[in-house]
């Protein structure tokens, strides 16, 4: 299946536009949803630290990782402190995600260590810290912004790769699924 820019734009759509139709107005804040590296997705490349420098991470935000699968592939361990996230010491991972697609939830304020599992890819950048607000942040923080653009937005997957296409369309299409109820 040859994936183009303009197809992974038709699904986004759809998947915004029923994932929005069933989000309650009421809330103060709605969950974001943090795809890592925005078009680029989860690589070397994409300079995830400035990426996340310009967000704020909440108490029910979602990240997703979104990343090629292969022999060569760049997953995405946690990390149990920062002394190895700074090292880039991954022999005791809290958790591996592998599916090219992985959804995180925030689920309590402090901070969470990400890097990738391909120590090179680690050492040459490919990892992310995430400190984690609470929910009364986000309220203060969504009152005074009138831009309801970065709240829940569905994720994107990188359009550079065509080679995760594929894949990438079929777990779009279940987050479809699950979000109405089919």
């Amino acid at each position: 299946m040859v994936c183009t820019k303009k197809t992974m734009m038709m699904v986004i759509m759809m998947m915004v536009g029923v994932y929005g139709g069933n989000r309650a107005e009421a809330q103060a804040r709605a969950q974001a949803h943090h795809v890592v590296g925005d078009d680029r997705g989860w690589e070397v490349a994409s300079d995830v630290a400035s990426w996340a420098a310009s967000r704020t991470f909440v108490v029910g935000d979602f990240l997703w990782f979104a990343y090629s699968t292969g022999l060569e592939k760049d997953s995405v361990v946690e990390l149990n402190t920062k002394h190895e996230f700074e090292s880039c010491d991954l022999s005791n991972p809290i958790k591996m995600y592998t599916n090219g697609l992985d959804k995180i939830t925030l689920e309590e304020e402090g901070i969470r260590y990400f890097a990738s599992s391909n120590p090179v890819s680690c050492k040459k950048g490919l990892k992310l810290p995430v400190e984690i607000k609470p929910k009364s942040t986000a309220v203060i923080q969504s009152s005074s912004s009138s831009s309801k653009a970065d709240l829940a937005q569905e994720p994107t997957a990188p359009s550079s790769s065509t080679r995760m296409c594929g894949s990438t369309l079929v777990i779009i299409g279940a987050i479809i699924f699950y979000y109405i109820g089919i």
